[in-house]
């Protein structure tokens, strides 16, 4: 089943989408709670399948960047300790994963989260980054009014 991973700005951590209401999703966290929450439409929710990082040609998609991540890693956890790395440790482990990266654009703090993330996500056995994270048909709001 495809699921829809979803990142809530001032929130830690990362909240799989259960169901939808008329003003509000319903999310349940990834980490040892699982707790389920509503998220309003005041939050800022973006779903991981519509983020990219920079690079210095076209911006490649995070699902791909988990993925090269993944291999490197070989299914595991991340082996770099991302919260007391260094920057120069951090640009060098991300420049093994993306070497075309945009030095300039793409920052610690980025390379930390999309650490952080992976992480968790390899937690809670999402591994096939490829087919969990395509964005799905129908999401957006005008593709629900043409359906109509």
């Amino acid at each position: 089943m495809v699921q829809t991973i979803l990142s809530i700005a001032g929130k830690p951590g990362l909240y799989k989408l259960v169901s939808r209401g008329k003003a509000n999703l319903i999310v349940e966290s990834l980490d040892e709670t699982h707790k389920r929450q509503p998220v309003f439409s005041s939050d800022r929710v973006t779903s991981l399948a519509d983020i990219a990082m920079y690079t210095e040609a076209d911006d490649v998609p995070l699902m791909n960047v988990l993925a090269a991540i993944r291999d490197k890693e070989e299914g595991k956890a991340c082996s770099l300790n991302f919260k007391k790395a260094a920057s120069a440790e951090l640009r060098a482990y991300f420049a093994e994963v993306l070497p075309e990266f945009d030095r300039d654009r793409v920052h610690d703090s980025d390379i930390r989260k999309l650490l952080q993330w992976y992480n968790i996500l390899i937690a809670n056995g999402i591994s096939d980054f490829e087919k969990e994270m395509q964005p799905t048909e129908g999401d957006n709001i005008d593709d629900r009014k043409e359906q109509e």
